[in-house]
């Protein structure tokens, strides 16, 4: 058993499986970082889903490897903080299995060979110190650690039995019928909505209530907040207005869903990782959908407007124009994402599709959607075409219009990407992804067509994005403070007379009344 932190081996669950049946490894997961999922899967409170088949395994790091339930048990409750994911891992002969704390007690429960009063001491302990810890104090403190409690221990019990929370009450000294009655409303209520939210079926309607439930009580329940974000996501999936800002928002990401759908079975073949710029972009797109999504159900209506108002949904092109057709033809990246589109819209308007009955709203975001991704895509196309192919000048266009038609490319682009600089990113990520080795078989054919095809368009890209010289503000006001320090320079052939300012009021007490500008 060790106290430090440790990194994971590639053969975590080989190594683990190696230690016997009873062997347990407690590690610490990070929240997952990839944003390319939009999954209907309800998360499983209580579980980081690091057992998940797919799971990023870097998002993990070893505390320490236990034996048997009590241990595990026992060391889980002594270093769990309330704000760290703790998960409580075993390997299996098909992967990795992630219990939840709830498991293991309710497993030591029903063995006659185990401690029961003991058992309680420990469930007791936790449950106070989360309460202790809580940052509301008093009774709030009691709701946080009833949350807590439903969360983590619900394979046991949806609220802490009455052995343990009397235990707890005794030793905060608040053996209270009313905090008992609360703690208890608290763990049935929670429990409930926990069942609900792993319905198969929950309309748009019912995901809001479960939300604006949940995000109150993941400020202090931090395990809670996953489950927050992926109500939000199922929400926004479900509106029109929050789907077109996202078809606008992500980047092209076809070449990575394409290996991903291709490789993505098959355990031998080691799929290259999302590019670090196009995650960025795709990361800064969920966030704006969702502070879209949370102002327009929050009753900020007038902030969700300005959201839409900030990103306007492209119009849908009926013709191809030539600069695209020509990307098109020439990148299988860019034919990979019309294919997709298409596959998509095939999908969601076959006569055998189930979300004509099950969720209408649910189609018609789906349909917003692809609307405005043909139209960004139709924009991104024309204009890395424009960069990669650039026309020559029409013969009879007239010299007054030749600027205005060079200028035709930047505007495509930022109309596009936004910014040159974004355009850069997303082709740094795309260049990068390309060159990533090994190349997977069904990428060689055009691996490297492509990748010449991305370093030219970057290179034509590169005027564009030509750094400009930012003023200098301390510079400015140190400049113009020296110029109106120094003296005036005397004009040529004057000499200067000093006058006093009592000879000046005499003069202007004996000047002519009616001269402009003299008053007495």
């Amino acid at each position: 058993m060790s106290e430090q932190r440790l990194p994971v081996p590639d053969d975590f669950r080989t190594g683990l499986a190696e230690l016997g049946e009873g062997a347990y490894a407690l590690a610490w997961v990070a929240g997952d970082s990839r944003p390319t999922a939009w999954t209907e899967v309800a998360p499983r409170v209580g579980e980081s889903g690091i057992a998940r088949p797919g799971a990023d395994l870097t998002r993990i790091t070893l505390q320490e490897v236990t034996h048997g339930p009590h241990e595990t048990l026992r060391r889980w409750v002594e270093l769990d903080d309330g704000v760290q994911h703790l998960a409580i891992i075993t390997a299996e002969p098909d992967g990795l299995r992630e219990h939840t704390p709830g498991e293991l007690a309710a497993h030591l429960v029903h063995d006659p060979a185990d401690d029961q009063a003991q058992l309680t001491d420990l469930l007791a302990g936790w449950l106070y110190r989360r309460n202790a810890q809580a940052p509301q104090g008093l009774e709030l403190g009691w709701i946080t650690a009833a949350a807590a409690w439903t969360c983590h221990m619900r394979a046991l019990s949806a609220y802490p039995p009455f052995v343990v929370l009397a235990q707890s009450l005794q030793r905060a000294g608040e053996q209270d019928e009313s905090i008992t009655d609360l703690v208890v409303d608290t763990g049935l209520r929670i429990a409930d909505l926990l069942d609900r939210l792993e319905r198969p079926f929950r309309p748009r309607a019912d995901l809001i209530d479960m939300w604006h439930a949940v995000e109150t009580l993941s400020a202090d329940v931090p395990i809670l907040a996953d489950t927050a974000d992926w109500l939000l996501d199922q929400i926004s999936l479900r509106d029109a207005p929050a789907q077109q800002l996202r078809a606008v928002l992500e980047p092209d990401i076809s070449d990575y869903l394409r290996d991903q759908s291709a490789g993505g079975h098959s355990p031998d073949v080691t799929l290259p990782a999302l590019d670090a710029p196009r995650a960025a972009q795709l990361a800064t797109a969920r966030e704006t959908v969702r502070a879209y999504t949370t102002a327009a159900y929050a009753g900020r209506e007038q902030e969700a407007r300005q959201l839409q108002d900030a990103f306007p949904v492209p119009g849908r092109a009926l013709a191809t124009s030539g600069p695209a057709a020509l990307w098109r033809q020439n990148s299988a990246t860019a034919r990979d994402a019309v294919d997709d589109l298409t596959a998509q819209r095939a999908a969601t308007t076959a006569e055998d599709s189930t979300d004509y009955f099950a969720d209408p709203e649910l189609l018609h975001a789906q349909t917003a959607y692809l609307a405005a991704r043909e139209g960004q895509l139709l924009l991104l196309h024309d204009a890395l075409g424009r960069l990669a192919f650039p026309a020559s000048a029409p013969r009879d266009l007239p010299k007054a219009l030749a600027p205005v038609a060079a200028a035709q490319t930047q505007r495509r682009v930022i109309e596009a990407f936004g910014t040159p600089e974004r355009a850069a990113q997303a082709l740094d990520g795309q260049l990068h992804y390309q060159r990533q080795r090994p190349v997977p078989a069904h990428q060689r054919a055009t691996a490297g067509t492509e990748t010449e095809l991305l370093t030219r368009t970057r290179a034509a890209l590169e005027p564009l994005t030509a750094a400009v010289l930012p003023l200098d503000q301390e510079n400015i006001r140190s400049r113009v403070q020296e110029a109106m320090s120094r003296p005036a320079a005397p004009v040529a052939g004057l000499t200067p007379v000093p006058v006093t300012h009592t000879e000046s009021h005499a003069r202007a007490q004996n000047a002519d009344p009616d001269a402009v500008g003299v008053h007495r």
